[in-house]
């Protein structure tokens, strides 16, 4: 089967790091088109061996880039178009649909009142779903996002629920690289550190995080990511005293200087994500690959699985209340007090391989096309 992946940009992101660590696994011939915004991840599929092109669209408006991206699949004789996020999804189904192809899509970022970070409104409900229509299917990537996309009226038939995945393997924990990175970041050895991961916009809630921190004398941060609320998270950090205890890192999933997200879970004793709400939690997980204690509001990844699934991850903000920041430093005090310690990664971590993962989505592909099996095809790069 040969494939081509359409999405949105590829600056680092989770849905992008997703679609790089997916093509790593997939047993499918793939390329890649971007819309715009051809980034760090753009250039780690290239130096996997990845085909990736920029269609170079000029705005949300850009509508001639419907027929470049229809010319381009029909010149690939690609057998499915599969498209990521939001954009992607809207202007690939089109074109997928004018060049005769199947198309598959994948629902990264859907929340209750967001989507991408980003106020859902009607408008953009309404373009969602009459564009899903020309689609074969509609990937959701938990059970949570999945039921959210049956209740805006996607017919349950045409959704598949297919996880994100993980490589354990690459965040297993290891004492050379935690020394390595403590001393790159300056942390003492004997620091308590929680680590923080995503982009800074006002849903994932480091705010609370940095409150949580400057709660508790001697606990350092350190937030891997970038975003929009980079300035006011620092700013915060300097009313609050601590500038001192907190690392903003960057983004870690590209080429500079910043460590990447193993060496990170490497160096830290506990993980936090506050995010509000979530399509997944992938940071999660890889965190509990990491054998790091997590704190976590939303995160459908361990609310989807059977309760007892995920020892060492404790809810916060299960009673709805509007700012967790007491309950997270509660949270983070009794980890401190426990010490630095290593658990075993959960069963959770098993069953979000990404190798599970690739399988399962070969299957969606299957049905997709028509085909009752897809033989696994020589990749198209290492």
């Amino acid at each position: 089967m040969k494939a081509l992946h359409v999405i949105t940009g590829l600056g680092v992101g989770g849905a992008e790091q997703q679609l790089r660590l997916l093509l790593r696994h997939l047993p499918a011939r793939c390329d890649v088109v971007t819309l715009t915004n051809p980034g760090a991840v753009a250039a780690g599929l290239r130096a996997d061996g990845v085909r990736v092109r920029d269609l170079g669209m000029r705005s949300n408006r850009d509508l001639g880039a419907v027929p470049r991206l229809a010319r381009l699949i029909r010149r690939g004789s690609y057998d499915l178009v599969h498209t990521h996020l939001y954009r992607a999804c809207v202007y690939g189904r089109v074109a997928a649909r004018l060049a005769g192809t199947t198309v598959v899509s994948t629902e990264h970022s859907l929340g209750r009142a967001e989507i991408e970070g980003r106020p859902l409104t009607r408008g953009t409900r309404e373009l969602y779903l009459r564009t899903e229509r020309l689609g074969a299917a509609t990937v959701a990537v938990s059970r949570t996002v999945a039921d959210r996309l049956r209740d805006w009226g996607v017919p349950a038939a045409r959704i598949h629920t297919v996880p994100n995945g993980v490589d354990a393997a690459a965040f297993r924990f290891d004492a050379g690289r935690r020394r390595a990175t403590r001393a790159l970041l300056d942390l003492p050895d004997d620091a308590f550190v929680v680590a923080g991961v995503g982009r800074l916009v006002p849903g994932k809630r480091f705010d609370v995080l940095i409150r949580s921190v400057a709660a508790l004398p001697g606990v350092r941060l350190v937030l891997a990511g970038d975003g929009p609320e980079a300035g006011a998270l620092r700013a915060l950090a300097a009313r609050l005293g601590v500038t001192g205890r907190v690392r903003f890192l960057g983004e870690c999933g590209g080429a500079g200087a910043a460590p990447g997200i193993p060496a990170v879970l490497s160096a830290a004793d506990a993980f936090v994500s506050a995010s509000r709400e979530e399509s997944f939690g992938l940071a999660v997980v890889e965190a509990l690959a990491a054998g790091l204690p997590v704190v976590h509001a939303a995160c459908p990844a361990i609310e989807d699985l059977p309760a007892g699934r995920v020892p060492g991850a404790v809810r916060i903000g299960a009673s709805g209340a509007a700012d967790p920041t007491d309950e997270l430093t509660a949270a983070l005090r009794l980890h401190r007090t426990a010490g630095a310690r290593r658990l075993p990664p959960p069963p959770a971590v098993d069953h979000y391989d990404i190798r599970l993962n690739s399988r399962r989505l070969m299957d969606v592909y299957a049905e997709a096309v028509g085909t009752a099996t897809v033989p696994p095809t020589e990749r198209a790069h290492p």
